[in-house]
């Protein structure tokens, strides 16, 4: 037989005099008679409070919340490299840059790549920093990390993971149940080595697979995506493709050129046929 009870303790953190609640899951099975069960573990003591009647502890997980004004001085780097490769880091700077230029014009979009991610404020949820984050209704500006606690409560809406040699499926199992309890509404991960594009919509609690993404346009960002000729392509609203940076330099050179091209020809007809009529 197996229970599963859940139990609001509280604690006094005695390294830092905070105090604090605990959400407690434990799992039990074959009940044989009533025993106290204590812990002093991390300041805990549910010896006092709680008696259970039941045999063998299978499992326990905790969830620690503290107030808001608490001050956890939470980091603002797991320690982990960007990118594992080039190709993983150009398609972290091609989308992050492209939309980056895409709302340049909107104050309360904000784009971030590769930033921790703090959902609640507690110490016992770890962070992620997904490779590419859109938050709507939030201003831009520099963050060590994205501390949700301190941000209107407001979940990023997109996030991008570009898959590398050092993902796993469980890392990204446990990426996707994490973008799910959270509140992303669109999730896209892309595979640069196997030309892979995949996709997850928010439909009620859950985020769904979206079944057909070739040609996909994101509802929150307009933006389209296409897979084909073995490379993703993503297209603008306006339907001008994403860009690199040295493309943009190409191309904005190119603009000059042509606009000191016209502006020769147009002095060349003023000194034959002199100023053009007004």
């Amino acid at each position: 037989m197996d229970l599963s009870y859940l139990f609001r303790l509280h604690r006094n953190d005695k390294k830092d005099q905070r105090k604090s609640f605990i959400l407690v899951r434990a799992s039990f099975y074959a009940p044989l008679r009533s025993k106290k069960y204590n812990s002093d573990a991390n300041g805990f003591d549910i010896s006092s409070r709680y008696n259970y009647n039941c045999g063998v502890i299978l499992g326990l997980t905790m969830t620690t919340f503290f107030p808001a004004n608490t001050d956890l001085h939470l980091p603002d780097s797991d320690g982990k490299p960007m990118a594992d490769n080039t190709e993983q880091f150009r398609w972290i700077v091609l989308i992050k840059e492209n939309l980056e230029i895409l709302f340049a014009d909107d104050p309360n979009v904000f784009v971030a790549g590769d930033l921790l991610w703090y959902p609640v404020k507690s110490r016992l949820i770890s962070p992620v920093a997904p490779d590419v984050m859109v938050v709507f209704g939030r201003p831009k500006g520099r963050r060590g990390s994205y501390k949700q606690y301190q941000e209107d409560n407001i979940a990023p809406q997109v996030v991008y993971e570009i898959f590398s040699p050092s993902n796993n499926v469980d890392e990204m199992e446990r990426k996707l149940e994490f973008y799910q309890t959270y509140g992303v509404e669109e999730y896209y991960q892309y595979d640069p080595e196997r030309y892979e594009l995949k996709g997850w919509q928010r439909q009620g609690e859950q985020l769904l697979p979206i079944a057909h993404i070739d040609g996909w346009t994101s509802p929150r960002l307009g933006i389209r995506f296409a897979v084909g000729n073995h490379e993703l392509v993503i297209y603008r609203p306006d339907g001008r493709q994403f860009l690199s940076s040295v493309e943009l330099e190409q191309r904005a050179q190119q603009a000059e050129q042509q606009l000191q091209e016209m502006q020769a020809l147009l002095q060349q007809y003023r000194d034959r046929f002199g100023e053009l009529d007004k």
